[in-house]
């Protein structure tokens, strides 16, 4: 069967229908993935603090071993950038750590010492920056369970 030229004009393209149909697929993958890729990125901002928490709890404890104490909360975490002059380490020291991270929502991590829950306490105020809460609000310190 020949089909003209005309006919062949109105078969190029896609129909509204079927352009609807696809933009609707789409949506709808897209929500798919929404609802599933966000709630693994509030776990991973809080994992996050939980491994800044023991790195830094780490220095806290290289410092302690060379200085026969915890820095104090006024000194505080700077110090395990750059312990000042009284260090038995090399001419070239530079710290217990290379920089000072701040949580995952972009706040400061908090030490006492001393400590309420232990010789001192490092955290992190959660999502809302405030003290207390529940769920990604909550306080995450070395005083909380492990990583998971």
């Amino acid at each position: 069967m020949k089909i003209n030229k005309k006919q062949k004009k109105l078969q190029k393209g896609f129909s509204l229908i079927e352009i609807l149909v696809v933009l609707f697929i789409i949506g709808l993958l897209t929500t798919i993935v929404a609802v599933n890729v966000l709630p693994s990125q509030d776990k991973a901002r809080v994992s996050k603090a939980k491994v800044d928490i023991a790195i830094l709890g780490g220095a806290l404890e290289l410092y302690r071993l060379e200085h026969y104490r915890y820095p104090n909360t006024e000194e505080g975490l700077k110090f395990l950038l750059n312990p000042g002059e009284n260090n038995f380490s090399t001419t070239n020291y530079q710290g217990y750590i290379k920089s000072l991270p701040k949580d995952p929502w972009g706040n400061d991590y908090i030490f006492l010492n001393p400590g309420e829950y232990g010789e001192y306490d490092l955290f992190s105020l959660g999502a809302d920056g405030q003290s207390g809460g529940e769920g990604l609000n909550q306080d995450i310190g070395n005083w909380t369970e492990t990583i998971e």
